[in-house]
């Protein structure tokens, strides 16, 4: 993850410097080259303190730390802390009531439910961006797209698949047949790993033992890939997305066609069964604090800006009223 780190990193100094330049002037301002404009106004303070503490995947971290850094902006007394456990390791926490909010790239699982339960922990997803998970392969590989079963002969348990000429109905040049393929993917905490299992093996955490586990970092996945000709990998859009120089996504055929993974394909659908939508799950309790509500109000009516300054897809304005809808009826409103 350093990438993204170290880029959200410089952009949060290029918010920073533009606040600074700005004071408390509503003006319109301008971004750093390569940075998209903070607002040209920024909500007005509520003179709120406190912390508001935030765990889960790695894939929404991104976009929690760009709300973080924005909210705190606007409310300089409250703290808003974004770790990165994964979504099960964050779900741990959450419903034990250690966390105010879990960021997850997945729904949650029912031995998380029977958790928050045990604790009383009552709770609701909101989401707070679109996503794709990409399947990528080296550049210089020659096949351009998969369909889901042949992906499910590399991926599944059980798979026989060692080199690219296992995988029964692709039409690959004969040299590249005998090509051991070297397979990288997520950890079993990462709720990556699990809507990848789930969408294109049947079963959550069902997949093969003998893949290369790069945990909770996305980046190795595209640096391992990026190095061998033969590997492949499975990753979240927004880090491809900023990896187009080192790794080709393969197209996704799901019985219509070879399909992209694209915001616009994302978007309206097509691109399945790999689309997904990014949630952050609040507690009930937690809302109950001014801060926690107030954080969450704000990264709702942020969330298109959050999500282009993180590199993911936006959301709709028919997926923010629904948003807007669930956040007031889990804070009692």
């Amino acid at each position: 993850m350093f990438g993204k780190i170290g880029r959200i990193a410089a952009l949060f100094l290029s918010l920073a410097l533009v606040a600074a330049a700005c004071g408390d002037d509503a003006s319109p301002t301008t971004a750093a080259p390569g940075t998209t404009a903070a607002p040209a106004t920024t909500p007005p303070s509520q003179g709120l303190s406190g912390s508001v503490r935030i765990d889960g995947s790695s894939t929404v971290g991104p976009l929690s730390e760009v709300a973080a850094e924005l909210y705190m902006q606007k409310e300089r007394d409250v703290r808003v802390t974004v770790a990165v456990s994964g979504t099960g390791g964050g779900f741990q926490k959450f419903c034990i009531g250690e966390t105010d909010a879990n960021d997850s790239s997945r729904f949650i699982k029912e031995s998380e439910i029977a958790l928050c339960a045990e604790n009383d922990i009552k709770y609701d997803f909101i989401q707070v961006a679109n996503d794709a998970l990409s399947v990528v392969v080296n550049l210089d590989n020659p096949v351009q797209c998969m369909t889901v079963a042949q992906v499910s002969q590399i991926w599944d348990e059980g798979s026989t698949v060692r080199t690219w000429g296992d995988i029964a109905g692709l039409d690959i040049p004969a040299d590249f047949a005998s090509q051991p393929l070297t397979p990288y993917g997520p950890g079993s905490d990462s709720g990556t790993f699990d809507f990848f299992t789930e969408e294109i093996n049947g079963k959550s955490g069902q997949i093969r033992l003998d893949y290369i586990d790069i945990g909770e970092d996305d980046l190795a996945a595209v640096n391992a890939v990026q190095g061998d000709i033969a590997a492949m990998g499975y990753i979240p859009f927004s880090y491809y997305q900023e990896s187009l120089d080192k790794v080709r996504a393969l197209e996704i055929d799901d019985g219509n066609g070879c399909v992209a993974a694209t915001p616009e394909n994302v978007l309206d659908g097509t691109y399945t069964p790999l689309g997904r939508g990014l949630f952050v799950y609040f507690s009930d309790l937690a809302l109950t604090r001014a801060e926690v509500l107030d954080f969450a109000e704000f990264y709702i009516e942020n969330a298109k800006m959050i999500a282009e300054l993180a590199e993911f897809v936006p959301m709709t304005d028919e997926q923010l009223a629904v948003q807007r809808a669930k956040l007031a009826a889990l804070a009692g409103r």
